[in-house]
C-alpha cells in the first residue's frame, strides 16, 4: 500500500511537543515520525498541534436525542432514568442507525477516534426477537462505519430490573431471559470490518443476578474481549446490594471474577475504602464521565484516590449530554480542585493518559504518535479565542471540540478544516434523526 505523509507543524509525541513532525502511514498504523523536518511537496498539512486521537470510553448513543430535553424538572438520576427509557421505546433498527451515525459524527468532529458502545437495546418492542437477533448492533457498526470511527461494541447484559425485580415491559427489550441466552446471541454475531471489535458488559449487579455473572465474566475471559460494568453510580445501588448480599458491588463483582485488567468499571462514584482497594489491585480500569456524572447530579468518583491504588484511568461521555473530550479530562482535574480544595491532583500527562486510553476498548495499538500505532492524528487550532497564547501542553485546559480543525482515523482523513470528509453537516443530521423520534 502507498505511504502517504502528514507533516505537523506541531505534535505532541511521547517525547513531548516537538516542531515540524513528518508522520508517514501506511495500512492504517505510523510507520516513520521524524521532528524537525520541512514540509516536502506531497506531504499532507495540518496546522496547529496534533494529537494522538482520543478514546470515547462509555457510549449510550440513544441518550444523545435527551439533550436538552430534560432540564425542565429537578428530579433526579431515576425520573431522568424513566425519560431515557420512553425514548428507547421508540427505536427501531433503521432509525438508530440515522441516530448513530450524526452522533458518532459528532464525536469524530470533536477529536474522538474509537467508541465503546454500551449497547443493551437488543430486541423490538416488548422483547420481541427481530429476525436478525442482533439487528441494533448491526445498526451500530454501520453507522461507526460511515461516520468513521472504530468502535468496540460491548453487547451488555441486562435481566433484571432491579436486584430481586423482573424486567418491566419497557425493560424487555433490553433481556435476553439469562446470561446462557444472551451468550447465545452473542455467539451468532460477527461483525465485518476492521473498525469494529467486540466486548461484553454487566449492565450493573442490579440488572445482573449474581448467579448469572460468572457466565458474562466467563464468556469475556474465553473471547479475551473487554468487559465494562456500570458500578456505584448511584448510592442507591450499593444499599440495595448490601441488604440483598451482605456487599458492595465492587466486593460482589470480584467474587464473581469480574474484575481484572480487562475490565474497565464505569463511574465508580460511590466508593468505600475496601472497593478503592479491589478495584486497585486487579488492575481494574475505572471510567470517569464526569459531564454526566453533573449532569445527573451523581456526585464527584474518587478518581485520584483509585488511580493512586492502582487503577488506570479512561473517559467517556455516556449520556453525551456533553461531547467533548476536553472537557471531560480537565474536569477529571477539575472536580478533583473542587472535592480536596486544592489544585494539581492530575498532571496534564495523566489527562492525556485518560483520554487516549483506547487499551480499555481493546486496541492497546491506538493512543500514541509513535512507530506501530494506529495512524489516528487529532489537529487542534492553536489560535482560536479559547486557545490563543495557551502552552501546547495546556491544551486540555484551553480547547474545546470546536477548535479540532482535523482528525484522521487509522490513516484516512475524516475531519478537514472542522467539516466531516463524507456526512457534509452532521448538525442537520442530529435534528433530523432526533426530530423523527420526538414527533
Amino acid at each position: 500500500m502507498t505511504a502517504t505523509a502528514y507533516w505537523c507543524a506541531r505534535a505532541w509525541l511521547p517525547s513531548g511537543v516537538a516542531e515540524g513532525v513528518r508522520i508517514e502511514v501506511s495500512d492504517g498504523r505510523i510507520t516513520s515520525v521524524q521532528p524537525g523536518t520541512e514540509r516536502a511537496g506531497a506531504d499532507i498539512a495540518l496546522a496547529g498541534l496534533t494529537v494522538p486521537g482520543m478514546a470515547n470510553s462509555h457510549s449510550h448513543a440513544f441518550h444523545r436525542a435527551l439533550r436538552g430535553r430534560t432540564h425542565a424538572e429537578r428530579g433526579t438520576f431515576w425520573t431522568w432514568r424513566e425519560r431515557m427509557y420512553a425514548l428507547a421505546e421508540r427505536l427501531d433498527p433503521d432509525s438508530y442507525y440515522r441516530l448513530a451515525r450524526g452522533v458518532y459524527a459528532e464525536m469524530v468532529l470533536a477529536g474522538m477516534t474509537t467508541v465503546g458502545e454500551f449497547h443493551y437495546l437488543h430486541h423490538d418492542r416488548g422483547g420481541r426477537r427481530y429476525a436478525e437477533p442482533n439487528a441494533m448492533s448491526a445498526a451500530l457498526v454501520a453507522a461507526a462505519d460511515d461516520a468513521g470511527i472504530r468502535i468496540t461494541l460491548l453487547d451488555t447484559c441486562y435481566l433484571a430490573g432491579g436486584i430481586g425485580e423482573p424486567v418491566n415491559e419497557l425493560q424487555r427489550r433490553f433481556s435476553d431471559g439469562d446470561a446462557q441466552g444472551w451468550a447465545e446471541r452473542l455467539d451468532t454475531y460477527r461483525p465485518a470490518g476492521a473498525h469494529v471489535r467486540l466486548g461484553a458488559a454487566i449492565h450493573s449487579v442490579r440488572a445482573v443476578p449474581r448467579q448469572q455473572l460468572p457466565e458474562v465474566a466467563g464468556w469475556a475471559s474465553n473471547a479475551a474481549a473487554p468487559l465494562h460494568v456500570h458500578l456505584s453510580e448511584q448510592p442507591a445501588e450499593n444499599e440495595a446490594c448490601q441488604r440483598h448480599y451482605g456487599r458492595s458491588p465492587t466486593e460482589l463483582l470480584d467474587e464473581e471474577g469480574a474484575l481484572g485488567p480487562r475490565t474497565s468499571a464505569v463511574h465508580a462514584t460511590h466508593l468505600s475504602d475496601m472497593d478503592i482497594s479491589m478495584l486497585g489491585g486487579s488492575g481494574t480500569c475505572v471510567c470517569m464521565c464526569p459531564t454526566t456524572e453533573r449532569d445527573l447530579g451523581d456526585g464527584i468518583g474518587p478518581a485520584r484516590r483509585v488511580h493512586d491504588a492502582g487503577a488506570p484511568l479512561s473517559l467517556g461521555s455516556d449520556s453525551h449530554a456533553v461531547i467533548d473530550p476536553f472537557e471531560e479530562a480537565r474536569a477529571l482535574e477539575l472536580d478533583e480542585r473542587l472535592g480536596s480544595q486544592s489544585r494539581g491532583q492530575f498532571s496534564v500527562l495523566e489527562l492525556r493518559a485518560a483520554a487516549t486510553n483506547h487499551a480499555s476498548l481493546g486496541w492497546p495499538e491506538a493512543g500514541q504518535l509513535a512507530v506501530g500505532y494506529a495512524a489516528d492524528l487529532v489537529t487542534i487550532a492553536p489560535d482560536s479565542v479559547r486557545t490563543a497564547g495557551g502552552e501546547p501542553d495546556g491544551v486540555f485546559f484551553t480547547a474545546s471540540a470546536a477548535d479540532v480543525r482535523d482528525v484522521v482515523v487509522a490513516g484516512r482523513r475524516v475531519v478537514r478544516d472542522g467539516a466531516h470528509e463524507e456526512l457534509g453537516d452532521v448538525g442537520v443530521l442530529l435534528a433530523e434523526s432526533i426530530g423523527e423520534l420526538w414527533p
